[in-house]
């Protein structure tokens, strides 16, 4: 139900998050099930969680962190490596504890070293998972030394991912974090067994945020944003509300003294502000009516998932929303995602 003001939706899923592990876990998973029903975690650990066991046991340690009056639900990867079993993950999948499986090139991103550095070696892996209907989360680059940055997510489409989806026909694919109008056009291109999530921090700063007037280390991630064409392109695919589009916020915590530093970490941190931020961006399009698709009714048709029967309200207020610039403690602290903008719709 919208008007001028106030939107209620159903509450949102988030399909890409990470939530660490240890006192950063335990710091940070309650800015996510304040606000979200379900999210898809990712497995990028040291060690990264790559077994059915191992799963469960980090799935225990998300719950853990759940405050008693949250009501969240931890949606569990495995992280793909060279060596990942077959029948572990199917077992996985059936019991229900495996959501989908996530393939990162050896070194495109935080603790993906061990990642897949030849892709055919997993095909068996990737042919089992078409079988058995199970998703493959993508992060979208090539790694190779020799392609410019900006480059990588548009030759990862060309050179890996489209001979993998013919190479493994039905195979369902989720691209990840899309930054480039090659990864929206790419997608829609393809009607069948491929969607694609988009983060709340793409659809609001483009490189220049990064670069001018200084470097801003708290804008720096990976994929990085790219240029405002770009951003426009994703801006107009979430607002759309095509059914391939939704929410992975690819939230990314990670220490202020780790950003600010001379080999900052990438990752924006935005678990805290998100739908107030989403609200901003869809009601600029005049599509808040776009919002419940985007958030909270395409990303659980495409996994397959029951719509929350929860809600959330979002009301705009003259005065802007109150958010923390960092949380935690002076010791150990995370710095929030600044928009740079005034943020006026509350989550009520």
């Amino acid at each position: 139900m919208t008007n001028q003001s106030t939107i209620t939706i159903r509450r949102p899923d988030d399909f890409h998050l990470h939530l660490r592990d240890g006192e950063m876990l335990k710091l940070v998973t309650p800015d996510s099930s304040r606000d979200f029903a379900r999210a898809i975690i990712m497995p990028n650990l040291v060690p990264p969680v790559t077994t059915t066991a191992m799963a469960e046991a980090y799935k225990e340690s998300i719950l853990s962190a759940v405050p008693s009056e949250h009501s969240f639900q931890p949606l569990m990867t495995l992280y793909l490596t060279e060596d990942t079993d077959p029948d572990d993950l199917e077992l996985g999948a059936k019991s229900g504890l495996i959501s989908a499986v996530k393939l990162y090139p050896a070194g495109a991103t935080t603790n993906s070293d061990s990642g897949v550095k030849t892709i055919s070696n997993v095909y068996p892996v990737l042919e089992r998972m078409a079988e058995i209907g199970l998703p493959l989360c993508v992060h979208g680059e090539v790694t190779t030394a020799d392609i410019d940055i900006f480059d990588r997510e548009a030759v990862f489409i060309e050179t890996v991912l489209d001979p993998l989806r013919k190479a493994v026909p039905g195979l369902r694919v989720v691209m990840e974090h899309i930054t480039t109008k090659n990864g929206v056009d790419y997608v829609r291109a393809h009607e069948k067994d491929l969607a694609a999530t988009l983060t709340t921090h793409h659809l609001i700063i483009n490189r220049n945020h990064i670069l001018v007037g200084g470097i801003k280390p708290h804008y720096y991630c990976l994929p990085v944003a790219k240029r405002e064409e770009h951003r426009l392109a994703l801006v107009e695919a979430a607002t759309s509300g095509d059914p391939r589009f939704f929410l992975g916020t690819d939230s990314a915590p990670h220490s202020t003294d780790t950003k600010e530093n001379a080999c900052g970490c990438a990752g924006c941190y935005t678990s805290v502000n998100t739908l107030s931020c989403l609200a901003h961006v869809f009601e600029e399009q005049n599509a808040l009516d776009k919002l419940e698709l985007f958030t909270s009714v395409n990303g659980a048709n495409f996994y397959g998932l029951p719509l929350s029967d929860q809600q959330v309200t979002l009301t705009k207020q003259n005065q802007p929303a109150s958010y923390l610039n960092t949380v935690g403690s002076s010791e150990f602290n995370v710095t929030v995602f600044d928009p740079g903008f005034p943020l006026y719709w509350h989550v009520d």
